[in-house]
């Protein structure tokens, strides 16, 4: 299927590995210049290079570290500047740590929301002038199930998630009506290296093993495994495209249907 992305350009935030690097990777692939950043420099050099070379397209590289304001401003400029225009946004980056109430400090409820609800403002803050400059544009923001299905364990992420959610809904109402679209797509556990040390600090919270722990969540989920990364990039690829054109204000949970309480019952057990 043409999805009609060829020629556009995208800017997509945590985009050096996991599911941002994955969503780089697909939106190049139909013929998308991409902006992307991230913290590490040199494995941010390399997943650009990797992608460009495997599509052909100009993936720009851009060092930022999104919990600092004057980074996003500077991140969103560059990429304006180097692309010159931005069609898309796709907010990525970020996590918070996985724990109870008890354990999580001040400090690691302060980073997660600063990086996974903050950085998104401030990104999205700085995009809007471009794209009502330009008469239009798209934003996804992929924020995770943890807002919709709570869960103990995810409390802190949960928090982030749901207020990312209350974020783009409420700027999909606002903003409709000069053309730029706002979605929420809502990963459950996703194949990726972060979800490989959510797996660890599980075993090391509930003293489990590693393959204890590392089946908690398929066994809450009916199709009983987790997303690949492919299966994420897909659905915001095409909800980047014209032919979601009319897609706004919507959270689509890609989970395979988890039900968490199954994964609380199953730490309860423990």
């Amino acid at each position: 299927m043409d999805l009609k992305l060829q020629g556009k350009t995208a800017v997509v935030t945590g985009g050096s590995e996991g599911i941002g690097k994955g969503i780089a990777l697909a939106l190049a692939k139909e013929g998308v210049d991409v902006a992307i950043c991230a913290r590490r420099k040199d494995v941010l050099e390399a997943a650009a290079a990797e992608i460009a070379k495997a599509t052909g397209r100009k993936i720009h590289p851009i060092p930022a570290d999104l919990t600092k304001p004057a980074d996003c401003k500077s991140f969103i400029d560059g990429a304006a500047k180097a692309l010159g225009r931005i069609d898309i946004l796709v907010n990525n980056a970020g996590a918070a740590a996985g724990g109870t109430i008890e354990s999580l400090t001040d400090e690691q409820w302060e980073a997660g929301l600063a990086l996974k609800f903050f950085g998104y403002v401030r990104c999205t803050r700085y995009t809007l002038p471009y794209m009502l400059k330009q008469g239009g544009g798209r934003v996804v923001n992929l924020i995770g199930n943890d807002g919709v299905k709570e869960s103990y364990w995810e409390i802190c992420p949960g928090a982030a998630n749901a207020a990312g959610q209350n974020f783009t809904m409420s700027l999909a109402g606002q903003y409709g009506r000069h053309n730029i679209s706002f979605c929420a797509v809502n990963p459950g556990p996703v194949r990726t290296e972060r979800w490989a040390g959510l797996v660890k600090a599980m075993a090391r919270d509930m003293k489990l093993s590693l393959e204890e722990a590392d089946q908690l969540a398929p066994a809450s989920i009916p199709l009983g495994r987790i997303a690949e990364v492919e299966e994420v990039a897909n659905l915001v690829t095409y909800l980047c495209s014209p032919l979601a054109q009319f897609v706004n204000g919507t959270m689509i949970e890609i989970d395979g249907g988890q039900m968490k309480p199954l994964m609380d019952r199953a730490r309860d057990r423990r």
